[in-house]
Parts: structure tokens; sequence; C-alpha cells
């Protein structure tokens, strides 16, 4: 699906980051960056712009493969994983930070993957997170899964991320205007939590 998806000509997402993480960059750690459905890689080439060492993972090789033209256009370099998340272990202490954009997924999946995704951070690693929520089905705009049970909600975050520090778990409604496929009033969460030993 998603390789039909990104076979457009087109960067369906456009090619500039994410509001929610261009406007809480600061709150990086400085080091390595995993981003989860990178897809073409706008978020990934954006950071690695700055100067992190950026890996980003998707399920599509031809998104992946527009996001390494894309850094190559940027003059970054960036590592790509061509990977399904049902597959992935995440190494322990291994990430700086990890970001997740409109990285949608069922229950169980989403549970293991942030599960995994708490122990993968280093000490004051960050994790990142833009989703729509489930009152996105009622919003005018265009965005997101076709079905509430792939959206997430602040409650469902604080609960998957209990382990760390929570920084910002917040819902609201926000216009969007990342590409052809995210596109007017939206409902989000955005979410910030931070690794301690």
């Amino acid at each position: 699906m998603w390789d039909d998806k990104y076979a457009a000509d087109e960067y369906i997402f456009g090619i500039e980051p994410n509001d929610f993480l261009k406007a809480n960059t600061d709150k990086l750690k400085p080091g390595t960056v995993l981003c989860l459905a990178d897809g073409e890689g706008r978020n990934g080439v954006y950071l690695a712009k700055l100067g992190f060492d950026v890996t980003s993972i998707d399920l599509s090789e031809i998104g992946l493969g527009k996001a390494r033209r894309l850094a190559t256009e940027n003059n970054v370099e960036i590592k790509t994983i061509c990977a399904d998340l049902n597959d992935f272990a995440e190494e322990p202490n291994r990430w700086d930070n990890i970001v997740s954009i409109f990285c949608h997924l069922p229950p169980g999946l989403r549970k293991k993957v942030h599960t995994s995704a708490a122990e993968a951070l280093t000490e004051n690693g960050i994790f990142l997170l833009e989703a729509y929520t489930p009152k996105q089905l009622e919003m005018p705009g265009k965005g997101g899964p076709p079905v509430a049970q792939l959206m997430f909600t602040a409650e469902m975050l604080n609960d998957d991320f209990q382990s760390l520090e929570i920084v910002q778990a917040l819902e609201m409604e926000r216009e969007v205007n990342e590409g052809s496929k995210h596109v007017g009033l939206a409902s989000v969460v955005q979410f910030v939590a931070k690794h301690h030993e």
C-alpha cells in the first residue's frame, strides 16, 4: 500500500519538516535520532541538516529511496532501514532521540513499539510524537487513518510511556499543511517524554 502511495512523483507529505517537530527541536538531545515511519524522509533530512545522526525506518523501500534522494539534494546523509515495525527490535540504550510523526499503529503493535522505544533511549533521551486522535474522523481536514483504532490519545501515550518523565501530552486542534495528504484543520496529540536512569 505505502509503496503505491510513495510511487507518486511528488513528495506526498511535502519536503518540509512536521511543524511540531520543528518547534521542539531544541528539546532533543544532541546525537542519534531514530525516525519511525519516516516515509519520504522530510523529518529525517531536516534533523540531519541540524547535525543529528539520523536513521529513518519505514516499511516502504520506495519511500526510503525518495528519502535518500532528498538527503542528497540537501547535502546530508541519513541511514535507512526498510522494515516492518512488527519485526524491528530496538536495542536498549541505543538512541538519543526517537521521533514518531503520524506513525499510526494498531493497539497491540503501538504498545509493543512504544515500550521498546522507551527502553531504547539513552539517559536523558527524548521521545517526541505527533499523531492524529480519534476526533480526526470528524474533522474537515485530510489526513490520518480511516479508523479510530489506529489513532492515539494523550491518555494512551501517558500509559505507554509511564516509565519516562512526561514533558508534554496535549490534545489540540491545529491547521496541518504537510503535502497533499495532510491538509486542513486536524485533531492531534503532541507528546514529549524524557528518559531518566
